[in-house]
């Protein structure tokens, strides 16, 4: 990637993105976010990748969210129209990425850092990380699907009570309100990371990446594209898809077979 904060390594069916802003915590910048939205991009276009792995470099956060003085010169309506909305469709993209998706917290994972973490598939923590969404106390609220995304995985009430409070979870806090899939020593962490995504990896990758649209879509998370996009596959696999095209590129009536 042409932008150093965010690095993307290919090893084989695993790919690795690393927030690598180690002096600020990871903190995300408009221009990150670019980067990270075009490596998600390029990512969906490699068929021979079978799991993302996403960690922050350093030893002290994985992401510490939007960078404070990024977004607080904004004035309101530019929050709105551009900051927030874009933040949403880069988690989004990370949501809906066709491969299954490790977040690796390494250390603080807070605010928009948590929010990007939510947006992955599992979350595996190091026993030093600790979680929270503290927008309440500098005035503003969750602004990239935290509060979405958050009650969805570990229930309103507790949900609430992090964001209310703006209050942090220690790792295993957090793995007991499973919020976090796996505790382990942050010496070992990425080790387990790659242990964990080298064993999906040998699965059959279109079964897993079907059970992970069926899941989030059996969630709610875009249910309507989840099957428009399971069923217009099966279709167009079918003889009478098949069919179909194969009648308008020779300009005749398609003889359909039902089958």
């Amino acid at each position: 990637m042409s932008n150093s904060n965010i690095l993307l390594h290919s090893d084989g069916p695993l790919a690795t993105i690393t927030l690598n802003r180690p002096e600020k915590l990871n903190a995300l910048t408009p221009d990150m976010l670019a980067a990270l939205d075009t490596t998600l991009a390029q990512i969906e276009q490699q068929h021979d990748l079978r799991v993302v792995i996403l960690t922050g470099a350093g030893e002290r956060a994985f992401c510490v969210g939007a960078d404070i003085h990024a977004w607080g010169a904004l004035e309101p309506l530019d929050m709105w129209r551009h900051w927030i909305p874009f933040g949403h469709r880069v988690m989004d993209r990370l949501a809906r990425l066709r491969l299954p998706t490790i977040a690796a917290l390494n250390g603080f994972a807070l605010g928009g850092g948590l929010e990007l973490a939510l947006a992955a598939d599992i979350r595996l923590a190091a026993a030093s990380a600790e979680l929270g969404l503290p927008e309440v106390s500098i005035g503003i609220v969750p602004g990239w699907g935290g509060t979405e995304r958050l009650p969805r995985i570990i229930g309103a009430g507790r949900a609430k009570q992090m964001i209310f409070s703006g209050a942090r979870v220690d790792a295993r806090t957090a793995e007991d309100w499973g919020l976090v899939n796996e505790v382990v020593a942050a010496e070992t962490l990425m080790q387990r990371a790659q242990e964990l995504a080298g064993e999906i990896a040998r699965r059959a990758p279109l079964a897993v990446q079907f059970a992970k649209q069926a899941i989030d879509g059996g969630a709610g998370y875009a249910a309507s594209a989840t099957l428009e996009a399971l069923a217009g596959a099966l279709a167009a696999g079918s003889e009478d898809g098949r069919e179909g095209v194969a009648s308008f590129r020779e300009k005749r009536a398609p003889q359909f077979r039902g089958r």
